[in-house]
């Protein structure tokens, strides 16, 4: 019984002496890490929003001093990281990429070629959909992970896209299909056929505002090169070229309401910018796509473009074709945040994605009035024919 008792107290003394151990640990992985704090530092600078820059960097410690592993596609912000360091004279090893990476080769342009490709947050069909580009698009590429590419579009949106979706190109083949007389598809959804014949096969599904190369006419069809080559005919009536409707653009309000409406009753998908599926965002963004503007992806970038119009619920004050903005409002312990977006149409409606796209009113005796957005509206921006960084309009040289 004494040596049961002396074998609990020679055990409560181990415990303790480990605790002590632990609370000594100077394993200098947990300890404060300077070059952390240059690179947090650097990103609050050069990146304040990682879904239109990369600057993934990490350092850890080593026998020579720390090692400075990942990449970034920002020349600026890392010389900054290197002057920074050499500054407070820390030692390092250099094992930053410069993207694009040199795996690519020369492939370091793309063109999006399937009707509507899912973009992903990592390289996995598992990861998240964090947008949707369509076929067309002209992308910049900057990494490769196995049969994934990371890809920029146009309004600077980055993804991981699977090489199914993707014809990888070199400078030369990028300048070729970007000069190339081409064809815009105009019709909500559709195909095109293996012969000039609605009856022929079907080569594949086409969606608003997909682009192909346009090669000849043939009665009542458009034949057209994909940006893979393959072949295939569309029929007059639902597409046109694109310069003659780049030039025919009216950029009014009736046509965005024309437009938006075309997309009534499309399913929200959370990432879509397809008539497939639309999130809030991606359905304004395609409505003022196919009327020839690209806006930033998201609602938290698109709160930003354009001029103010009202911040007060007086709704009296827009035209058609406003944005209407909603989410939560700044208080004393948070920052506001904008989390919907719908498009005014006129008559005190609006028209947005959520759960489909559909109709709403600001008016409480309205049968269609949204409570919920309108408890959480915040303001009203006007783009239309507006001039700002984030607003890039089709009708300008090498728009697309």
């Amino acid at each position: 019984m004494k040596h049961h008792l002396y074998s609990k107290r020679g055990m409560a003394h181990l415990i303790v002496l480990l605790i002590i151990c632990a609370g000594c640990n100077t394993n200098p992985s947990t300890e404060d890490n300077p070059i952390e704090t240059v690179i947090n530092s650097i990103k609050e600078t050069y990146v304040p929003d990682k879904r239109v820059a990369i600057f993934e960097l990490e350092s850890k410690p080593s026998s020579e001093g720390y090692v400075v592993k990942g990449a970034t596609n920002l020349p600026k912000a890392l010389e900054s990281f290197r002057e920074e360091l050499k500054k407070q004279q820390l030692q390092y090893v250099d094992s930053i990429e410069v993207l694009p990476s040199q795996a690519l080769e020369d492939k370091v342009y793309g063109v999006i070629k399937v009707s509507v490709s899912n973009l992903r947050g990592r390289p996995a069909h598992s990861a998240e959909m964090v947008t949707q580009a369509i076929m067309g698009t002209p992308v910049k590429v900057f990494q490769k992970n196995k049969n994934w590419y990371r890809i920029q579009t146009p309004d600077h949106y980055l993804g991981w896209v699977d090489s199914g979706g993707l014809s990888l190109m070199d400078k030369t083949q990028y300048e070729a299909w970007r000069n190339s007389d081409k064809l815009i598809y105009t019709k909500t959804y559709g195909h095109s056929f293996t012969e000039a014949s609605g009856t022929s096969l079907v080569v594949s599904d086409l969606v608003f505002g997909n682009m192909l190369q346009l090669t000849s006419e043939h009665k009542d069809f458009f034949e057209v090169s994909y940006p893979d080559g393959k072949k295939a005919y569309i029929a007059k009536s639902e597409a046109a070229p694109y310069g003659q409707w780049k030039s025919q653009l009216p950029f009014d309000n009736a046509s965005l309401v024309a437009t938006s409406k075309k997309l009534l009753g499309v399913p929200y998908l959370w990432g879509g910018t397809s008539a497939k599926g639309v999130d809030c965002s991606g359905f304004t963004k395609t409505v003022y796509f196919m009327n020839g503007m690209i806006i930033p992806r998201d609602a938290s970038q698109q709160v930003h473009e354009g001029i103010l119009v009202d911040a007060d619920g007086d709704f009296s004050t827009l035209v058609p074709g406003d944005l209407l903005f909603f989410g939560r409002k700044a208080t004393d312990s948070t920052s506001e945040r904008a989390t919907h977006v719908g498009m005014w149409i006129g008559n005190n409606e609006f028209i947005h994605a959520a759960g489909d796209v559909h109709i709403s009113s600001m008016d409480k005796e309205a049968h269609n009035f949204d409570e919920f957005n309108h408890n959480r509206y915040l303001r009203s921006k006007r783009l239309l024919n507006q001039k700002d960084e984030g607003i890039l309009y089709l009708t300008e040289p090498d728009a697309l």
